[in-house]
C-alpha cells in the first residue's frame, strides 16, 4: 500500500513565538522528515530503539539545547526544548526514546559539582555519552517516592547500592544513569520523610566493565515501543564522587526537575494532538463516501474541531508554563495543568482521528493505531492525572490533602 500524503501535517503553529524559535522548529521538522512513518512503524513492530534517529538528533545538537554554552550545549530554555520534542511527535515520531536527557539535565546543572559538570556535560552535548536513564520508581512505592527502599550505604570512599527498581527506561542505551536511593532510613514523621534520599550519577560504562554482576536488567515489553526495564542493584559500588549535591537532599533535587518534565511531556502530547488532527483532516477531505468527502459530515467535522480547540488551549498553557520556568518564576500550577490539559487533549484528538479513519485506523500501515497507543501514556506518566488533580486541589484551591 503506498504511503499517503500528509503535507498539511506541517501546518504552522498557532502560538506566537520568536523568529529564532520558529527557525529551530523548522530545522527539527526537516530532520524528522528524514525518518518517515515507515521508520517508526518498523521500530515499533520490532520494539527496537531508534538509534539512527537519536544519533541524528544528537549530532544536530537538539538534545543539548538545555546545556549551557560553556559546556558545549545550546544554552537555550525549556521553551526551546519543548519545541524540539513537540516537533518529533508532530512529525509522527516518538520522543520517549530521548526526552529523558532533557529533563534529567536540571539535577546535574543545578546541583552537580563543577567537576561533574566539566566531566560529563561536554560529552553529553557532543553525543560521546548518553544520559537517558532515570532510576527512581520501585514496585512497592509507585508514585510515593518517599517510600523507596533502594539503599546506598557508605563504605570508605564508595557507596554500595542495593535495591529493585522498575520503569527504568533506556538503561541499556545509556552510558550514565541517575539513581535515587536512601542513605538513611525513612522517618515515621511525615514532615521528615523526604530527608535521607540521595541522588547518584552512575557511570554505567564502569559498572559494565568492572562489576557486571551487580547490575541485573530485565527488559519489559509494553503496549508501545518503550525501552523500559526492571533493574536490580546487587551491591553495586559507586564512588562517593557520584553523589549529586548533598547527601540526603536528593528528593528535593528530583522535585526541581518535575516541572520541567511536565512541561516537556506536555509539549509531546501537544505534538501528538496536532498530528492526529492533521492526519484526520487530510483523510476527511480525501475520503469519499456517498459521493462526498466525509469531512462534510458534522459527525466527523465537529469532533475534530473540538479536539483542535482543546489541543490549542493546552498548547497555550504549555507556553505559559515554559515562559514562567525560563524566567525563574514559580510554575508548579502551570506545569501540572499543561501536562493534564495536553494529555487529555491528545487523547481526545486520538479518538477523533481513529473514528475518522474507521477501520483503516486499526491498520498499522496508517500509523494511527501506533500513535494511539503511544499517546495514551501521557495520562498516567510521568505522573497520573489524578495526582495532578490532587495537587491542584490541595496547592491551588486550598482543599484538604487527599493522600
Amino acid at each position: 500500500m503506498p504511503e499517503p500524503d500528509h503535507s498539511s501535517a506541517a501546518a504552522a503553529t498557532t502560538i506566537v513565538t520568536t523568529g529564532d524559535q520558529e527557525r529551530l522548529r523548522g530545522e527539527v521538522r526537516e530532520l524528522c522528515a528524514r525518518f518517515p512513518d515507515a521508520y517508526w512503524r518498523e521500530r515499533d513492530r520490532a520494539r527496537e530503539y531508534p538509534d539512527a534517529f537519536v544519533d541524528a538528533l544528537t549530532a544536530a545538537g537538539y538534545l543539548a539545547v538545555l546545556i549551557p554554552t560553556e559546556y558545549g550545549g545550546g544554552g537555550l530554555g525549556i521553551t526551546e526544548g519543548s519545541i524540539v520534542l513537540e516537533e518529533i511527535n508532530r512529525s509522527g515520531g516518538h520522543s520517549a526514546a530521548c526526552h529523558a536527557q532533557m529533563y534529567t539535565m536540571g539535577a546535574l546543572l543545578k546541583h552537580g559539582s563543577e567537576d561533574q559538570k566539566k566531566t560529563y556535560l561536554p560529552a553529553i552535548a557532543d553525543g560521546t555519552l548518553r544520559l537517558q536513564a532515570f532510576s527512581i520508581t520501585e514496585p512497592g512505592a509507585g508514585s510515593n517516592t518517599t517510600d523507596i527502599r533502594t539503599t546506598a550505604v557508605r563504605d570508605g570512599g564508595d557507596y554500595v547500592l542495593t535495591g529493585h527498581k522498575n520503569w527504568t527506561s533506556r538503561l541499556e542505551q545509556s552510558d550514565l544513569a541517575l539513581v535515587l536511593a536512601r542513605t538513611t532510613p525513612r522517618s515515621d514523621d511525615p514532615a521528615e520523610r523526604t530527608r535521607g534520599i540521595s541522588l547518584f550519577l552512575v557511570d554505567l560504562r564502569e559498572i559494565r566493565r568492572d562489576q557486571p554482576d551487580t547490575l541485573q536488567v530485565t527488559p519489559v515489553r509494553t503496549m508501545f515501543n518503550y525501552a523500559t526495564n526492571e533493574v536490580r542493584y546487587e551491591g553495586m559500588r559507586v564512588p562517593a564522587s557520584a553523589l549529586i549535591g548533598e547527601e540526603g537532599q536528593g528528593f528535593r533535587y528530583v522535585i526541581d526537575g518535575w516541572n520541567a518534565e511536565r512541561i516537556l511531556l506536555a509539549a509531546e502530547a501537544v505534538g501528538d494532538g496536532y498530528w492526529f488532527i492533521a492526519r484526520a483532516t487530510d483523510y476527511a477531505n480525501d475520503r469519499q463516501v456517498f459521493d462526498r468527502p466525509i469531512g462534510a459530515n458534522q459527525g466527523v467535522q465537529f469532533p475534530l474541531a473540538r479536539a483542535y480547540a482543546q489541543v490549542t488551549a493546552a498548547d497555550l498553557m504549555r507556553y505559559r508554563a515554559a515562559a514562567l520556568f525560563d524566567a525563574g518564576e514559580k510554575c508548579g500550577e502551570q506545569a501540572n495543568l499543561a501536562k493534564f490539559l495536553a494529555s487529555e487533549a491528545s487523547w481526545q484528538a486520538a479518538n477523533a482521528c481513529l473514528d475518522t479513519h474507521g477501520g483503516y485506523g486499526f491498520v498499522d500501515t496508517w500509523d494511527v493505531e501506533r500513535k494511539f497507543r503511544e499517546t495514551r501514556m501521557y495520562q498516567v506518566a510521568p505522573v497520573n492525572n489524578n495526582l495532578v488533580l490532587a495537587y491542584v486541589g490541595q496547592h491551588v484551591l486550598g482543599l484538604p490533602r487527599s493522600y
